[in-house]
């Protein structure tokens, strides 16, 4: 999609972006992806309002197949997964051992293999962990991402899209209530958490229902033909800066850019969709089950509305949030938003006061009601 006219690349306006293909899937002739189309405002529109197509070939692909890949994987992540059956979805962590925040992954099965695609500059430290988890398990994790690339459709008319690609009747995100602090045993069903909807394309690959629409996880040799499908039925493409856009808005974190080395699932609302609190034990689960007992993470994470004033240029991430000039907090994900303006999400201090006034170097800050 870099080659769709008006398309300008991430790395043309900041080299040093994290949205840009690992140095091995550029060497394998994965390329970039575009910002926007040369209208980022109106392609957000385009995704709150109607569906739009987004790039995000640019993430890693792992492949698991193996027989015992779903009980392999659910001993080593946060998620649920010994009975995860064809055609569901979910997401998943890898924890530290003092339960911080390491990797994060949306998950597909198709009933022979466990799709895993992950935040670009990830795939290998993510794969690192599970080649070293192997042991004997009947398991064979590899890098996919040269050969399989992930489009997303975004946006309230996503499914309705989809059927150019012949799917229809995807179910919407399933994802179980969040317990209260000491909660009895059996209040989190022995299922994930969270469940996408996964179908098979016809022309390959699988659509997975997500919180933001559906994502198309296809071979590469048949992205321009899928691409050239959903534009022939007029779905218009839209740039990453408008997909980011809508993620803040949304408030759905990215590991690695709205966590730092400290965080946990808790404070950045991850326990929902990815953390299942009764399943048995895996790396980080003590810190997992004592904070959900005592019901008060440390910090949390807030949309911020930022006043726009002193620059138009939002903050970078990891900018620190400070309270009458102490530092209480740091900027994640700052995007300009074509109805709220400049706004970012960013992880807090717990103590925080809603109304307090923040700043962010010399801008002013609110947290979002």
């Amino acid at each position: 999609m870099i080659d769709i006219a008006g398309a300008v690349a991430v790395e043309s306006i900041d080299e040093a972006s994290r949205d840009q293909p690992e140095p091995a899937h550029v060497a394998a002739g994965v390329r970039g992806v575009a910002a926007h189309y040369g209208d980022p405002l109106r392609e957000q529109r385009t995704l709150d309002t109607s569906v739009g197509l987004v790039d995000r070939s640019h993430r890693g692909v792992i492949a698991v197949p193996g027989e015992e890949r779903t009980g392999w994987l659910h001993t080593l992540t946060t998620q649920h997964l010994a009975q995860l059956g064809a055609g569901q979805g979910t997401e998943l962590l890898v924890l530290s051992p003092h339960g911080h925040v390491e990797q994060h992954a949306m998950v597909a099965e198709d009933g022979v293999t466990t799709w895993l695609d992950t935040e670009p500059g990830a795939t290998a430290g993510l794969l690192s962990y599970l080649e070293k988890m192997r042991f004997f398990s009947k398991v064979e994790p590899r890098d996919v991402t040269p050969e399989h690339a992930l489009l997303s459709l975004v946006g309230p008319d996503a499914p309705d899209a989809l059927a150019t690609l012949g799917v229809t009747g995807l179910a919407a995100p399933d994802v179980v209530a969040v317990p209260g602090p000491k909660f009895p045993t059996g209040s989190v069903p022995p299922r994930p958490t969270a469940l996408y909807d996964v179908r098979p394309l016809p022309s390959g690959g699988w659509a997975r229902r997500g919180p933001l629409g559906v994502d198309l996880l296809v071979p590469r040799a048949t992205m321009e033909q899928v691409v050239a499908e959903m534009r022939g039925a007029g779905v218009p493409v839209a740039g990453l800066w408008a997909y980011e856009a809508v993620r803040v808005a949304a408030r759905q974190p990215r590991v690695g850019v709205d966590t730092d080395h400290r965080t946990i699932p808790a404070e950045v609302d991850l326990i929902a969709p990815a953390v299942h609190l009764e399943k048995g034990c895996y790396r980080g689960q003590e810190t997992v089950a004592r904070v959900h007992n005592m019901g008060r993470p440390p910090r949390r994470l807030v949309l911020l509305h930022l006043d726009g004033v002193t620059t138009d240029q939002p903050p970078a991430a990891g900018t620190p949030v400070t309270l009458d000039g102490r530092a209480v907090g740091f900027v994640g994900t700052a995007v300009q938003h074509h109805e709220l303006g400049q706004i970012a999400l960013a992880v807090v201090k717990r103590n925080v006061p809603g109304d307090a006034r923040l700043r962010i170097g010399d801008t002013a800050a609110a947290i979002d009601a």
